[in-house]
């Protein structure tokens, strides 16, 4: 029972101060030597003992006596001593520095260092200058530094903590010691088996994109220029990586017999693994074996027997024939990144003293199996000499559909010598990139037909069947990207006379076009597509009567691309600002 009158919160307070009192006394008192009275009532309060669960185990108490010795010592620290044995500027720690360096100083860089500011308490140097001295002296001077923040260390009682400790390596005199200090390790069998057993799986075998083609000796060889002109043989070729290069070797043709780079054997005797470190190989099989000689003409063997070079003395004059000049790979490949078959095609020549050094064509290409390759007319601009492509929407918000001859998608009139257009009716010529044509043909007609049937012939030669709505702005475009598409614009033009008939005569295709791109590397791309159809006024025949009108398709491609101007960086502008004093004394 509480005393009589007291309130409550009193008697709280009381049985309070009386644990404190009772703990106070049973516990010995802690010396604050070296302590600031921050330090002493910490201490003081910090000893009372917390109640904790039993079997955990007792965390380590504060020590008793006086913090040890920091390892680092600040009145020997110096941050800004970066020259040796060289006075740096505005440097007052530095011991190089006399009195006379100090006479130039406009005042300390670093006026104060410290130690380790997580303490609560810790020494600091504050270093001045005294201009009033006559030289100027350096005035250092030692002092404890108070942390005002209340998350600080107050008590260290675990030194080495204070700085890295070079570790123990073990050896064969120390290993046993270092055992029993440590706790050692465990290894049981249930991980053993578990981690051996992952190691004997092997992982799932398929090349990736990348990934050089492994050979029975080594690597698929695809020699290319890396550094210089010259063709470097030990260039490895990357799986789905399709490469078309040019180098130049330099031979000696006395010795292009003893050349491997000249033979067929050399590209032809590797096996493929059918997949990365497989038992597997797919042999190289050639295909096809055409024959240069020195005027230029090409010859096909009936046969793919590999050839070797040869050395004939023709005259004053020595000849190398069957040298390899062009090679190409054909590499086909399923899904599963498994090569199952190699095809080899070569062009071999007739190297003369002249024509060295020598130079060579490597091209390799993959194909997926059991697929059909999308030709394409530019990847991604157009390539000159490659066809439009062209479709037509057939209703709003649908794709592009494209008729599946390339050829066939944006064409025109085919000329021949007869120039009947009867007879020319259905044959026409496709439209190819960059290319200006212009064809046509007659037509003769009889005063029997009617004016709007032949209108209605005409325009069908003409526009052809299925004339497109739209152009695919770059070679691969793709044809359910139909924003990106051109569409067409028809435009059509007539002379209208009295008592005439209107005829289509002339069909006219103008196609605008830009560089896209880098300057390095410009890609064709189509901008604008007008097909002009010109009609004219002929006058009404005669029955009985022929006449002859003559129709014409053009095809025209104007470049609209921006003059490029080459752009350069603002120059470089010095903002390099000296401090005002910085030829003291001297100005």
């Amino acid at each position: 029972m509480r005393p009589r009158g007291l309130p409550p919160l009193l008697v709280v307070l009381l049985g309070c101060w009386a644990s404190v009192s009772a703990q106070t006394e049973a516990t010995p008192a802690v010396t604050t030597e070296g302590l600031n009275s921050t330090e002493a009532a910490l201490a003081t309060f910090g000893t009372s003992p917390s109640t904790r669960p039993p079997g955990t185990p007792r965390a380590p108490g504060p020590s008793s006596g006086p913090r040890p010795t920091p390892v680092t010592d600040v009145a020997a620290l110096c941050v800004c001593d970066l020259s040796p044995a060289q006075c740096d500027v505005n440097c007052c720690c530095d011991p190089d520095c006399s009195s006379v360096d100090f006479s130039v100083f406009s005042a300390c860089s670093v006026p104060v260092v410290t130690g380790d500011s997580q303490f609560c308490s810790q020494k600091a140097v504050i270093y001045s200058l005294n201009f009033t001295a006559n030289p100027p002296q350096r005035v250092f001077e030692l002092v404890d530094q108070i942390n005002p923040s209340i998350f600080c260390i107050h008590i260290t009682n675990y030194k080495p903590a204070l700085s890295f400790i070079n570790p123990e390596v073990p050896d064969e005199n120390n290993f046993d010691t270092l055992m029993k200090t440590s706790d050692g390790f465990t290894l049981n069998a249930e991980s053993y088996i578990s981690f051996t057993t992952k190691l004997d799986i092997p992982t799932a075998a398929k090349y990736e994109y990348g990934v050089p083609l492994q050979t029975s000796d080594s690597f698929l060889r695809f020699p290319s220029s890396l550094t210089s002109s010259l063709c470097t043989d030990n260039n490895p070729a990357a799986f789905l990586v399709n490469q078309a290069v040019k180098c130049t070797r330099k031979i000696n043709l006395e010795q292009c017999e003893e050349i491997e780079a000249l033979s067929m054997a050399f590209y032809s005797s590797p096996e493929i693994l059918r997949v990365p470190d497989s038992r597997k190989k797919v042999p190289i099989t050639v295909q096809s074996i055409v024959i240069q000689s020195l005027n230029k003409t090409l010859t096909r063997r009936e046969d793919t027997d590999v050839l070797q070079p040869t050395l004939v003395n023709a005259g004053h004059f020595s000849l190398c024939v069957n040298v390899v000049l062009e090679v190409k790979y054909s590499l086909t490949y399923t899904d599963a990144g498994e090569v199952t078959k190699a095809d080899l095609s070569f062009l071999l020549g007739t190297v003369s003293s002249i024509v060295v050094p020598l130079q060579q064509k490597f091209e390799i290409h993959f194909l997926q199996e059991n697929t059909q390759p999308v030709p394409l007319s530019g990847n991604p601009g157009y390539v000159v000499g490659l066809p439009l492509a062209a479709g037509f929407q057939p209703h709003k918000g649908s794709g592009i559909i494209q008729t599946t001859n390339r050829y066939g998608q944006l064409t025109i009139l085919h000329s021949t010598t007869e120039q009947d257009c009867l007879a020319l009716e259905g044959i026409r010529t496709p439209v190819l990139f960059g290319y200006t044509m212009q064809s046509g043909c007659k037509l003769r007609l009889t005063g029997a037909l009617p004016c709007q049937l032949i209108a209605q012939k005409v325009k069908s030669l003409l526009w052809g069947q299925g004339f497109p709505d739209y152009v695919a702005p770059f070679g691969n475009s793709q044809a359910q990207d139909m924003l990106d598409w051109v569409p067409i614009h028809f435009i059509t033009q007539s002379f209208n006379r009295k008592d005439s008939c209107q005829l289509p005569g002339a069909l006219v295709i103008e196609v605008k076009w830009t560089k896209y791109g880098s300057l390095l590397n410009p890609q064709a791309k189509i901008v604008n597509v007008t097909a002009n159809l010109i009609s004219s006024s002929f006058p009404e025949a005669n029955s009985g009567n022929e006449r002859t009108i003559l129709i014409s398709t053009a095809v025209t491609f104007v470049d609209v691309s921006a003059p490029a101007e080459a752009g350069f960086r603002a120059p470089p502008a010095i903002n390099a600002r000296l401090p005002f004093n910085f030829f003291f004394p001297f100005v």
